[in-house]
């Protein structure tokens, strides 16, 4: 079927190629189709992509060299309307035979779809680019605009045009000479006001604009926007960018600037004047809270009033918040100078409560100070309802099941102890259709998993000490704590689960976000552990295999399950089978040990630390990086505590609490992600991936939920999920995962039209055993000789952008495998290729 869908999908391409081969076929006598633009800076071809921007008309779109959305375009007729309807209806010989086939009514419909679908080519292609001087002159002009913005007063710009009149294309070059810039020689400052020339004078020192560079008008452009910023956060609460004039002098000056900061005072207009008044500095006077405002109760009396500090507190029915919780997301302080910058931090906070919607902040000028440079803040909260409710159904399907749904319901509880607390209180269930095919259930509906969830979310650090002075409040300290508990049933191996989170976070900057989990406690208890090879088939068939070889059983027999199973690999290990061959032995060895690991019962306490930097300033910007570094510890509390609270040994030397044996690691991952912006909606994405954990004390391996895996449509896409590695043991379980991963991954994407977007991309990577109790050489690595066993999978993919997300469909071939004899290209066709639906781009 997808060998089919392919073949189809190629006959249709070549088809268009094909059908709109001549690509000038809408291209008139005595007109170009542009087909390039050069740009040539003193002589040289220029390599800055982003000069290319200023380039007004630019070539038709293509793709991998060909112009596919201008072949759409040919594809429609010129004037639809008149040919259709002069052919099909106004054409009375051709009308009548067609209705010999149809109807009259149904033909009628037939050419208005063909308009439709005509017009659909139109608007998916894209109209010949024709060579137009009037935006071949603008583009000179612009050229020339950003190189003297950029300092080359001097500059010189001009074009040529390339024509080729019996084929109908042509080129445009254009030629910059830039001759010599111009250098930044005096700044002179030229203030009106007293107070903002001392203030300039405090912080000029910062200026963007900086004697001996070289001009240039974004520069200028940003001391005006720093300037404004300095005085708006100093008390100048009435200051204008307008009051800023930058005027520059480069009349014989041999290539000198020569720049005045000039700053006037404030203007003020009235009826039939224009006066200037000096700039004074504003102080906050008074700080008023008003926590249930509403628009209708503006007229109201304030009948509940409190005062906290600095803080005037009041209310028009009774008061229902603490008054440190409202003032500590405030930045405003009775004596403190006007400033843009505490009034943004105040709004920010205070929408971070989340028990407040559309706070607003105003100031008036206080009435009882006669200097007039006083100021009330006045600050306006509207509370949110205090109970709201959820519920979504989704419908899901996994390697476990063939059809599902989820249901899942949330109570959420707002200002919960009267501090701006939330509580949320939520169920979640599903049922689904299992695939096993060794079950025998009658119920359609045969799996179920159902849990319930806790979390208490705190607009501050909780802890029983103050932590201000080494987390200060503008940096949005949260504390949140999740309590929660989830039964399945007929899933695998039934887990019953447990877990529970304090987590910290907080925001040094706009950048940077620190999240770190003093304890994350799980405890995974496997009820069904019998059902393990009706789940790990390809563990099975492995011992089957073994035990065929043996004459346990006949070749077209298998052991039954879990008895014989499980005897079997007892009889083996306790040396009954003598004429077990040592490849068999260590097979049922390896087998047995995965099988003790995934199936016992898993106490995980962890704390750990999570730093992200990233660069990004919005959804837009694809020119950024991102960074995520993650140390984790588990079981070092409990190791510490283990004499002092009486946990014992078993049999094995391992320490147990609760009849269960604590996981002891330490892990880390690196994350790191760049975009680069190619324009023209061109983007190049690398992502790097590092994670290794370390098992240690009372573990000998890492519990299977804190492992890593390759493969699946965000990793390695080559690849299915849980089927790459380990090492060069080419996937050969079903669930393949270690403890040690390095991945690389590189992807181009660019437009094909509209919202339609493509992509190519390289994946490398694989996942290896080391420090643990695995022996097998061949999943365990080894130095730098195991980066050969690194998988490499290539492919294309083809998104469409519904703004609120992206859907996401990519082909991965095998490119490398380091497993195989052949390792290039031995797999490289559809038949082994992976198809990944996702949402969203993969990083």
């Amino acid at each position: 079927m997808r060998l089919l869908i392919a073949k189809i999908l190629l006959l249709f391409i070549v088809s268009l190629i094909f059908s709109s081969c001549n690509i000038t076929k809408n291209v008139q006598e005595n007109e170009h189709l542009l087909t390039k633009n050069t740009i040539f800076v003193d002589s040289v071809k220029n390599r800055n992509i982003g000069i290319n921007g200023y380039v007004y008309q630019k070539p038709n779109s293509n793709l991998l060299g060909f112009p596919l959305r201008l072949g759409i375009y040919n594809l429609a007729k010129k004037d639809p309307d008149s040919f259709y309807i002069s052919n099909y209806i106004n054409n009375n010989d051709r009308r009548l035979f067609l209705n010999k086939l149809l109807s009259e009514k149904q033909n009628i419909r037939r050419v208005y779809s063909l308009i439709g679908f005509n017009n659909w080519l139109k608007k998916t292609g894209e109209a010949p680019a024709i060579i137009d001087t009037s935006l071949t002159n603008k583009s000179a002009k612009a050229l020339k605009s950003y190189y003297w913005n950029n300092g080359w007063f001097n500059v010189e710009t001009s074009y040529e045009l390339d024509l080729d009149s019996i084929n109908k294309t042509g080129k445009v070059n254009y030629y910059i000479t830039k001759n010599k810039p111009y250098i930044i020689d005096s700044i002179t400052p030229i203030i009106e006001s007293p107070v903002a020339d001392s203030l300039y004078n405090a912080f000029k020192s910062g200026s963007h604009i900086i004697r001996g560079r070289q001009y240039r008008t974004q520069d200028l452009n940003r001391e005006r926007n720093r300037i404004t910023k300095k005085f708006r956060n100093s008390g100048l609460y009435k200051f204008e960018q307008e009051s800023i004039f930058l005027e520059v002098d480069t009349i014989q000056t041999n290539h000198k600037a020569n720049i005045d900061v000039i700053i006037k005072d404030r203007l003020i207009r009235t009826e039939d004047s224009i006066l200037r008044d000096p700039y004074k500095i504003f102080n906050i006077s008074e700080v008023n809270i008003i926590t249930d405002y509403d628009f209708s109760k503006k007229d109201d009396i304030l009948k509940d009033s409190a005062q906290y500090k600095d803080y005037n507190i009041y209310s028009y029915n009774k008061l229902k918040y603490k008054p440190k919780a409202l003032t500590n997301a405030v930045f405003i302080h009775k004596g403190d100078l006007y400033s843009d910058q505490d009034k943004s931090l105040t709004l920010k906070h205070l929408n971070e409560l989340r028990v407040f919607k559309y706070p607003s902040i105003k100031y008036t000028e206080d009435p009882n100070d006669s200097t007039n440079t006083s100021l009330i803040a006045n600050i306006f909260l509207t509370p949110r309802k205090k109970y709201a409710i959820t519920f979504d159904v989704d419908a899901t399907h996994s390697n476990i099941q063939t059809f599902g749904l989820a249901f899942s319901s949330s109570l959420i509880m707002r200002n919960i102890f009267r501090g701006a607390e939330t509580l949320e209180l939520s169920g979640t269930g599903s049922i689904g259709a299992s695939k096993d095919a060794a079950n025998t259930r009658d119920a359609f509906f045969d799996i179920r998993e159902y849990g319930i969830n806790a979390k208490l979310y705190f607009p501050r650090i909780f802890l029983p000490f103050n932590t201000d002075k080494i987390i200060p409040k503008y940096m949005s300290p949260k504390t949140s704590i999740t309590l929660g508990t989830s039964i399945q049933q007929n899933i695998g191996l039934d887990k019953q689960t447990v877990t529970g989170v304090l987590n910290y976070n907080w925001y040094p900057s706009n950048f940077i976000t620190n999240n770190f989990d003093l304890f994350n406690i799980e405890f995974v208890k496997n009820v069904n552990t019998n059902n393990y090879f009706n789940v790990y088939r390809n563990s099975f068939n492995q011992l089957n295999q073994v035990a065929q070889n043996l004459g346990v059983v006949n070749s077209n027999d298998a052991l039954e399950i879990p008895g014989q199973a499980n005897s079997f690999i007892q009889d083996v290990l306790n040396g009954v089978y003598s004429g077990i061959t040592s490849n068999d032995l260590q097979t049922v060895k390896s087998l047995n040990e995965r099988k003790n690991r995934l199936t016992e019962d898993n106490l995980i306490i962890t704390s750990s630390f999570t730093f992200i930097k990233n660069k990004r300033e919005n959804l837009f910007d694809n020119d950024f990086y991102r960074f995520r570094g993650k140390l984790e510890l588990a079981g070092n509390t409990l190791s510490l505590l283990s004499s002092a609270i009486g946990i014992k040994e078993n049999s094995q030397g391992k320490r147990e609490l609760f009849d269960v044996t604590y996981s002891q690691y330490l892990k880390t991952e690196l994350d790191y992600t760049k975009y680069w912006d190619l324009n023209r909606k061109r983007v190049m994405a690398f992502r790097s991936f590092f994670g290794i954990a370390i098992p240690y004390g009372n573990s000998e391996s890492i519990p299977f939920s804190r492992s890593f895996f390759g493969g699946g449509s965000n990793d390695n896409r080559a690849w299915e999920a849980y089927n790459l590695g380990p090492g060069t043991s080419g996937g050969q379980n079903d669930f393949n995962e270690a403890n040690l991963k390095i991945a690389l991954y590189l992807e181009y994407r660019y437009n094909i039209f509209g919202d339609l977007y493509g992509a190519l991309f390289v994946d490398a990577g694989n996942i290896w055993n080391i420090f643990d109790n695995v022996d097998d050489e061949s999943l365990k690595f080894n130095g730098l000789q195991s980066l050969r066993d690194i998988n490499i999978g290539t492919g294309t993919g083809i998104r469409y952008d519904f703004s609120f997300f992206i859907l996401r469909l990519d082909v991965g071939f095998k490119t490398y495998e380091p497993y195989l004899e052949n390792k290039w290209f031995k797999n490289y066709n559809l038949k082994n290729a992976v198809y990944n639906i996702g949402i969203n781009y993969p990083f």
